[in-house]
């Protein structure tokens, strides 16, 4: 799920809330169908792991003792620990060589990379996420997007994420909540909420103007690859959203793009015209 809204809209307290950094005054949040309150506040944090902007990395640790915070809390072994941080980093594309690094030797990309190892270390039930990627520079931002959106794939892992950025969300979400001065004002699939919006804060939020390219982004390469068709020329990837296809495009200026599959292997093509009837 992704919380998305206008500037104190609630979303950062909203998280807060379910790991009780914030205590909530009304209602009820369940945690695997219990009420959060009737946990222990330290057995309910173990449960979930939390990514921030600002990442909080150690500086004077390295890059595997702050991914080994919560294992060494809990009491691991020496040996699950060192495994688990071999498994965090492969996962997150760390190499092994950045281990015995301290934090200011790391990129900022890499930085957050090691926050998520260790928001993930102690497998948590849920991640909960605020503005992880909210400081970095497109590329990195982007590149780690897709790591989220992998790492959910393989580990079916339930992740709480808050951004600012609506291209972010629209990216990330499964599930998307559109907050304004504390109250959901709609939530639901994304691409219900850019088709049919609640009301005009709704289509005022997600713009107009720019619609049809966000649409895009909920849309992807492989529902649109005419299969029998082969063309020259750099590939586009079949699980690429169609908003990064109309990227490629316009660099390149030409009509149709051959289309690869996960495997690297030519599985058909792109028709320029196809994208723009969709947009």
């Amino acid at each position: 799920s992704v919380l998305i809204g206008t500037s104190g809209s609630g979303k950062s307290t909203t998280l807060k809330m379910i790991n009780r950094l914030v205590e909530h005054d009304s209602g009820v949040i369940r945690f695997a169908g219990e009420e959060i309150r009737s946990l222990p506040v330290l057995e309910l944090r173990r449960r979930m792991g939390y990514a921030i902007q600002s990442i909080g990395l150690f500086p004077h640790w390295s890059v595997a003792q702050n991914i080994a915070t919560v294992p060494q809390l809990q009491k691991w072994s020496r040996a699950r620990i060192d495994d688990r941080i071999d498994e965090l980093m492969a996962l997150l594309g760390l190499e092994p060589n950045l281990r015995e690094r301290y934090p200011h030797q790391l990129s900022g990309g890499q930085q957050q990379r090691v926050g998520v190892a260790r928001a993930l270390a102690a497998d948590p039930q849920v991640l909960l996420m605020d503005e992880p990627f909210g400081a970095l520079d497109p590329v990195t931002r982007g590149a780690l997007q897709q790591e989220m959106t992998r790492i959910h794939r393989l580990q079916g892992r339930t992740i709480v994420l808050v951004t600012h950025d609506i291209d972010e969300a629209l990216r990330l979400a499964e599930h998307l909540v559109l907050m304004d001065h504390g109250e959901v004002v709609q939530q639901g699939n994304p691409l219900a909420m850019l088709t049919h919006p609640a009301n005009d804060f709704v289509r005022q939020f997600f713009g107009r103007s720019e619609l049809g390219v966000r649409l895009l982004s909920l849309r992807s390469v492989a529902d649109y690859v005419r299969r029998e068709e082969r063309a020259e020329g750099e590939a586009l990837e079949e699980r690429m959203t169609l908003r990064d296809a109309l990227s490629l495009f316009v660099a390149r200026g030409c009509e149709v793009l051959p289309v690869v599959n996960t495997q690297g292997q030519p599985c058909g093509t792109l028709h320029f015209q196809d994208l723009l009837e969709e947009a």
